[in-house]
């Protein structure tokens, strides 16, 4: 519990109708307090502003501009081996050998995940891939080839963005 042994003995000083304020309403409105609300932060508040709101005025941080972020579309190693077949049925795909070709740009993916089995050799392209999807392709009999960002366009694929590898 609190001890407010100071602040009540000053507002209840004599315990009379203005408590020691004097007359009419002194103490009462507004214009005690500096005005109402943020009033006064730049100007006879601005000690309350430098002890209790620091941060108060001014820019903090950066927010990139989403037309210059652009989006990571993944897909996942098991998700593209299961759909093979239908990926040469449509000519997203072409067979080569015994191994399937897979340009993942042209999918619309930019990055290929590891979830998944892969039980077909599949000669993958695409700009990004992790450790635990190239690991599963390459002990399958398949092959990865990863692309430079630079030669994929925006414009033709607006779903290719900057990753890490």
């Amino acid at each position: 519990m609190t001890v407010r042994r100071r602040s009540k003995s000053r507002k209840l000083r004599g315990r009379t109708r203005t408590m020691g304020w004097g007359r009419i309403g002194q103490h009462r409105k507004s214009g005690s307090r500096g005005g109402f609300g943020l009033v006064g932060y730049h100007k006879h508040k601005w000690s309350l502003v430098t002890k209790l709101k620091a941060r108060w005025y001014g820019k903090h941080g950066f927010k990139s501009p989403r037309a210059i972020a652009l989006e990571i579309n993944e897909v996942n190693v098991g998700e593209l081996s299961e759909a093979v077949d239908e990926l040469v049925k449509k000519g997203l795909a072409q067979v080569e050998g015994d191994k399937i070709v897979i340009d993942v740009a042209k999918l619309g993916c930019n990055k290929v995940l590891g979830r998944g089995k892969v039980d077909k050799k599949i000669k993958l392209i695409t700009p990004s891939i992790t450790e635990l999807a190239k690991r599963k392709i390459e002990e399958a009999g398949g092959e990865v080839s990863i692309i430079s960002r630079s030669s994929h366009s925006l414009n033709s694929s607006p779903a290719i963005s900057p990753t890490s590898e």
